[in-house]
Formats: structure tokens, C-alpha cells, sequence
């Protein structure tokens, strides 16, 4: 009985996560599909709609509805005046959008969206735990390649925060 209780529990938080990377495609309209286990996150928050902004990376980013005011709230908090949160300001709030799932589990990416992401016609969700992103595929493929220099950083940095 307890591990089936510990089954659920970890079913039920891993449905509040994005995570994985599901190529699809967009169409000519702006429409591409939600993948099934993000839709499966919305379902676990009752949701039928996505945020979807652009990002400081070619790509948008996707947030659930309290996730993106939890975001929003911890932004109102950062100083106004501050250069770094202004310009964080321009590029993500001011390029939100509220995306409704259809009934085939898609959503239309508004086209101001999909040039900022360069999106036409493969795209790829990957998910990023409390968020998830989406690529160009082609742009993804070249971003998501690093050097050993990089890699060297990227474990440094990643030592330092404990990880």
C-alpha cells in the first residue's frame, strides 16, 4: 500500500513539471501541437492554456497560467530601475501571450512569436521543470552544441551553485 501511495504522490509531481523534448511541427497558420505530457501538466492544474513568450534565447518559453503570475509577482519585487530587470521586463512581459489549448491539443503561435523564434515548420519542446521552451529545430540543433571549453564552464559554474 505505501509504495502505491508513493507511486501516485510521484505521478502527481511529475505531472507539474515539463520535462523532455518532443520534436513536432508548426504549419503555415502558426499552429503546432502541445505534446501530450504538457497537456497532462495543464490537465493536473485544470488548465486549457499556456503562456507563451519570447525569450532572452531564439525561442519562446511556455509557462502554466500560476506559474507565469508566480514569475510576474517575483518580478514586481526586483527594482524598476534596475537595467538588467527592465530589459527582462521588455522581453518577457511585454511579449506574453495567453494560448488556448484546442481540442487536438494545439496552439497558435502569434507571428510576432514566431519570428522572434524563427519558427517554420520543425519546431521542439524542451521541457525545463517549471517551464518549457520552444525551438526552431535547426536553431535548437546549433544552440544545443557546446565545446569542451564550454563544457569545462558550464561544470564549473555548476560546482559553485552546489550541483
Amino acid at each position: 500500500m505505501p509504495r502505491r501511495l508513493s507511486s501516485r504522490l510521484f505521478s502527481l509531481a511529475k505531472a507539474r513539471m515539463f520535462r523532455g523534448r518532443y520534436e513536432h511541427t508548426i504549419d503555415a497558420k502558426g499552429r503546432t501541437s502541445l505534446p501530450a505530457r504538457y497537456r497532462d501538466v495543464l490537465a493536473s492544474q485544470a488548465e486549457r492554456r499556456i503562456i507563451l513568450t519570447s525569450a532572452l534565447d531564439p525561442c519562446l518559453v511556455a509557462y502554466t497560467a500560476p506559474e507565469w503570475l508566480a514569475f510576474e509577482e517575483r518580478l514586481a519585487k526586483l527594482p524598476q530601475f534596475d537595467r538588467s530587470v527592465q530589459k527582462l521586463k521588455r522581453i518577457y512581459v511585454s511579449g506574453a501571450v495567453e494560448c488556448d489549448v484546442d481540442d487536438s491539443g494545439r496552439i497558435l503561435v502569434p507571428p510576432t512569436l514566431r519570428d522572434h523564434a524563427n519558427l517554420t515548420k520543425d519546431v521542439l519542446w524542451a521541457g525545463s521543470g517549471k517551464y518549457a521552451e520552444l525551438w526552431d529545430l535547426a536553431t535548437w540543433k546549433k544552440s544545443f552544441s557546446t565545446t569542451d571549453e564550454e563544457r569545462e564552464d558550464i561544470s564549473r559554474r555548476l560546482a559553485e551553485l552546489g550541483l
